[in-house]
């Protein structure tokens, strides 16, 4: 019919037609919905005669036809001829005069019974009794919490008309949307189409024109009464209400104490937005976060997060931008009015007033002699972070570590811990930074660390005064030169002197310093006796070390 009415050679005039003839010339491969009577529809055409001639056209004047379908507000023709249409389907239509304008035609521009040829292209299908159309695309396999009227969303999207027309675009700005959802900061069907959305979900959103922009459109963007379809990534979301939400992943069974307001705390940490965007991580660093809590110097959210944890918990801290960095965002990893989410491992924390924690893992019956101030002791350790590094031990050396207490040959905490014990007792030593190696650390010891300490006194020898090298157990020799100068020639070489000493302490009449080196000592004392440094001591020269100090008060005064 339609060969015929082009005039094809072979075939005769059939005469007039009876109906419209329909070439669906392009159908697309999805037809989501096809349009029926009473609907609302959008559609761009040319209007031409027979010979070609154009006599109307919706492109020429830069503007969509909308209309209702099949309720006469069309000519019968095109009434009858878009119904059945898909979106983007594009049809030839053959109206007869009597489908057209008749026999009367319009004046000036369409002559009485002129048979009318339209090619068509339909661009947007929807009914008042619509609802939004709302696909998931995908959504992530957790999901706490959904969106709800008066949270504020980030999100990004790209938006198209129901024909594919893109006329916006979050991406192609480089950053997210952010608002309010349910407070008419967006047109009815956003408002609605991003409820219950988890952050990371993907949808599709259809919105008919009556929850969009409606009669007016929105600029020369969007057409009037046009459909929106929206494809949305929801990146995060938020309420001003919210506080700092915790997950508690991994908490050791043995907690002994929790940190408070006030407590330093060092901490790894894996620093993501809530689309799994990794902004920050000390991993990274090789070094942890260390800062005092609950004092300002973090962020609040972050200074809240951390209250209450124990040493080697692994914590997830998710906190509100209100609570971190804000609208602003800080530089150019963290967004404004972004939620955070921290994932962090506390390796230890401790407060400045705190004392070395000394736990007796085993003491010696029948234990009547325990170390003090000035001792020389021998002892094994083995030295750990609290997360279970390991730094040093003794026993990785042919013998044990040795020590006189109190003169200032390890750290204050260790000192102090060595104390008050037995030959043959063991002990675990929690020493906080400002009794260990302070906050700039040590060779192998990271800075602010508490250290761990397990040590087993292997033995110990009575240690003599700050100061003194040799002690009388009693009143020394009243002539105690004439006796030290063995040969009597009236001096007292090196010899002589170290021979004097040690037969003292041979027969219990004194003490040197306790020394894994004895000879040393003795050669220290009589470096300060030969105070010319001739090799001799004269009589002039020895004096006692009690004699000295009295000396030394009587010229302050």
């Amino acid at each position: 019919l339609l060969l015929g009415v082009l005039g094809a050679p072979a075939l005769g005039d059939p005469g007039p037609l009876e109906d419209v003839v329909i070439d669906r010339y392009y159908i697309p491969k999805i037809c989501l919905r096809e349009a029926q009577m009473g609907d609302f529809i959008r559609y761009h055409y040319n209007g031409t005669f027979k010979d070609g001639k154009k006599f109307d056209s919706s492109y020429d004047r830069g503007a969509t036809v909308a209309g209702v379908v099949g309720v006469g507000r069309l000519i019968t023709g095109m009434d009858r001829g878009l119904q059945g249409m898909c979106v983007n389907e594009r049809r030839h239509l053959i109206v007869p005069p009597h489908l057209g304008y008749g026999s009367i035609g319009v004046a000036g521009l369409i002559p009485p019974d002129a048979t009318l040829y339209f090619d068509v292209v339909m661009l947007d299908i929807w009914n008042k009794n619509d609802k939004l159309q709302i696909t998931t695309l995908s959504k992530p396999e957790r999901c706490n919490r959904t969106v709800e009227n008066s949270d504020f969303v980030r999100y990004h999207y790209n938006g198209t008309l129901l024909d594919g027309t893109p006329f916006d675009s979050s991406y192609s700005k480089g950053s997210t949307y952010d608002t309010y959802v349910g407070t008419g900061w967006l047109i009815k069907g956003m408002d609605q189409g991003l409820l219950g959305m988890c952050a990371g979900e993907k949808r599709s959103i259809i919105i008919p024109p009556f929850l969009a922009y409606g009669e007016k459109g929105y600029g020369t963007v969007i057409p009037p009464q046009a459909s929106l379809v929206f494809s949305v990534l929801l990146v995060d979301f938020h309420n001003p209400k919210d506080g700092v939400f915790l997950e508690h992943l991994e908490v050791p069974e043995s907690c002994k104490r929790r940190a408070v307001t006030g407590d330093f705390v060092r901490y790894h940490y894996n620093g993501t937005l809530m689309d799994g965007t990794l902004f920050d991580s000390s991993y990274s660093r090789n070094q942890t976060y260390n800062t005092y809590i609950g004092k300002g110097y973090i962020i609040p959210g972050m200074d809240q997060g951390l209250q209450g944890v124990c040493m080697g918990e692994h914590r997830r801290v998710v906190i509100p931008p209100h609570l971190a960095y804000g609208e602003n965002g800080a530089g150019d990893k963290i967004p404004g009015s972004a939620v955070l989410i921290f994932d962090v491992h506390v390796i230890d924390f401790h407060n400045p007033e705190d004392p070395v924690e000394i736990e007796t893992v085993f003491r010696p019956e029948g234990c009547n002699v325990t170390t003090r101030d000035r001792d020389f002791v021998r002892y094994h350790y083995n030295c750990s972070l609290l997360d279970g590094t390991r730094l040093f031990s003794s026993h990785d050396y042919e013998k044990p570590q040795e020590v006189t207490l109190g003169a200032n040959k390890v750290i204050e905490g260790l000192n102090s811990g060595l104390l008050d014990m037995c030959a043959g007792e063991r002990r675990v030593l929690i020493i906080p930074p400002h009794l260990g190696h302070g906050e700039s650390g040590a060779r192998g010891v990271p800075g602010s660390a508490v250290l761990r300490f397990e040590v087993e006194l292997i033995s110990m020898e009575e240690g003599v005064p700050e100061g003194y090298l040799f002690i009388w157990h009693g009143e020394p020799p009243a002539s105690l030169y004439e006796q030290m100068d063995l040969n009597k020639d009236g001096g007292i070489p090196a010899d002589e002197f170290s021979t004097f000493i040690k037969t003292q302490v041979a027969e219990g009449k004194g003490r040197l310093m306790p020394s894994s080196d004895p000879e040393k000592v003795i050669a220290d004392m009589f470096r300060n006796q030969d105070r010319n440094q001739d090799g001799t001591i004269t009589p002039d020269e020895l004096k006692l070390k009690s004699d000295e100090d009295q000396e030394k008060i009587h010229e302050e005064l």
